[in-house]
């Protein structure tokens, strides 16, 4: 959708802009937010509607959208997962303090490198499925959403979404075989 389609659909472009979009912002803040709760989630997914529809209604942006939304997505979701985490914060040391050689950092930079780089070769895997398959996946293993919640938030029936679940797996699982 490009921001002229969006202008010329009148009063149903939030709805529309919403449907085709929400699977790809609930990707993308999942994605940053993924140690966070399904409430904090989605009230990013909802700020990041928010500031793209308050950008879009002044009718300056008429270029393919995805993008921008991506940018906005990102953005929000960084933002999200700094004000959460900064409640987790218990102290502050400064580097030139002597107190800093004595912490012992539990984090092993490497593993979490590693990690973050399988789960984007994963998610870029579980993209190319196509759609619905892809927003099956993500709901169901990064959601975690039961069959019954997905098939009634994309018009299907619990036994087809099981099914494309099932179907889905086994390509992902060949797209994964040479990789990892």
């Amino acid at each position: 959708m490009t921001g002229e389609e969006y202008i010329n659909l009148n009063g149903r472009a939030h709805r529309a802009l919403f449907d085709e979009y929400y699977s790809y912002v609930h990707t993308v803040v999942l994605s940053k937010l993924h140690g966070y709760s399904h409430e904090d989630v989605e009230e990013c997914v909802s700020d990041v509607f928010t500031e793209v529809f308050m950008s879009l209604d002044g009718g300056g942006y008429s270029g393919e959208l995805k993008g921008f939304i991506c940018t906005v997505a990102k953005r929000r979701a960084i933002d999200s997962f700094r004000k959460l985490s900064a409640g987790k914060r218990s102290f502050f040391v400064s580097l030139d303090d002597d107190e800093f050689s004595k912490i012992i950092s539990d984090n092993n930079i490497e593993e979490d490198t590693e990690q973050s780089d399988l789960a984007r070769l994963l998610l870029e895997k579980i993209e190319s499925l196509g759609e619905p398959d892809s927003t099956i996946i993500i709901r169901k293993f990064y959601a975690g959403e039961n069959s019954g919640q997905i098939a009634a938030a994309l018009g299907m029936k619990p036994s087809a979404v099981r099914m494309r679940s099932t179907r889905a797996l086994k390509s992902l699982k060949k797209l994964l075989k040479g990789v990892i």
